[in-house]
């Protein structure tokens, strides 16, 4: 199911042996071109997405995107007003992505000198700067991370992107997916961040970006993901099973179908017995798909993404992921 682009363009009409051709002809040409560039427009996801940008999916389902460039970023160094009491670096970050201008917090620990980093993805409606409580425990441990802002701040609609999936348009989805990639980019190319020592850790829907970018690209040693879990395409339902279509679009935004192409990276799971959002079956059902390496903690909190109690097992994960 190839959504490449075609790189076509109309060429101007010529009348052959210098006959000049009717004006009704002319007209008909032009509406025929008109046609042709709308059909292609529907059909080319690049189009969409701006800079060239394309996509496609595999036959397990998951995605495939052209190599990347070197990202490009620009950065300033800010006041840090969410931690007073540290010495950290904050920097604030903006980065191209899919003809779009991303913003990230960049938090480098004090008197640091090429520490391990992670890429840090906040769940559905929080901010980059919501999400520095995080990066600053993480900081503690010794990790710079960048925190992007997700496009509609990780909220996602599905039917939505579906349709557009169907129209050969670029879903948000992949977009996001696609700006976590580059997100690891940015951060390797940091001259504070140690680029052979990366992984990547998001909340709630931000984990589920997280696996996607962390099985695409194999330079990260990792994924940690806290209160999150997959859809369950795996066994779909009659309404997915009479849409080949519908199918094969859930099936590339759910981590579960990206859980065996993970290793060597290592799948961490934090889960709260009593989630508020996510239930704990849900999240044991994703951790059974997994493969090794492969480790899974469990708070009993009822609440919904990252609590004191996982802290241990965040810091202990880390340590072996990023040694």
């Amino acid at each position: 199911m190839s959504r490449q682009d075609s790189g076509k363009k109309a060429s101007k009409y010529r009348a052959s042996s210098g006959t000049r051709a009717s004006k009704p002809s002319v007209l008909l040409l032009g509406f025929l071109l008109v046609l042709v560039g709308v059909f292609g427009i529907l059909h080319n996801p690049s189009g969409s997405a701006g800079a060239g940008a394309s996509w496609d999916i595999s036959e397990a389902g998951t995605l495939i995107f052209p190599d990347r460039e070197e990202p490009v970023f620009a950065v300033q160094e800010i006041e840090d007003a969410y931690a007073h009491e540290n010495s950290d670096t904050l920097k604030l970050l903006s980065f191209e992505s899919r003809g779009e201008e991303i913003q990230a917090l960049l938090r480098i620990p004090a008197q640091s000198s090429s520490c391990p980093g992670v890429v840090l993805l906040p769940g559905a409606g929080v901010s980059k700067e919501a999400e520095q409580g995080l990066a600053v425990e993480l900081s503690k441990m010794g990790y710079a991370t960048l925190t992007p802002d997700q496009r509609n701040l990780g909220g996602i609609n599905i039917e939505r992107d579906l349709e557009l999936f169907k129209a050969g348009l670029e879903p948000p989805e992949y977009s996001m997916v696609y700006d976590a990639l580059k997100a690891s980019d940015v951060l390797a190319a940091q001259p504070e961040v140690d680029p052979e020592r990366l992984a990547i850790l998001g909340e709630s829907n931000g984990g589920r970006f997280a696996v996607l970018a962390c099985a695409l690209n194999p330079s990260l040693k990792g994924v940690i993901v806290i209160s999150t879990a997959g859809y369950g395409t795996e066994n779909p339902g009659p309404a997915l099973a009479d849409d080949p279509e519908a199918y094969h679009f859930s099936r590339s935004v759910d981590p579960d179908t990206y859980l065996a192409t993970l290793p060597p990276a290592k799948f961490v799971q934090i889960h709260s017995f009593n989630d508020t959002i996510i239930s704990h079956d849900q999240a044991l059902r994703t951790f059974a798909l997994a493969k090794e390496p492969k480790a899974m903690y469990n708070v009993t909190e009822e609440t919904h993404g990252y609590t004191e109690s996982m802290r241990p097992y965040l810091e202990k994960e880390l340590a072996l992921l990023l040694k």
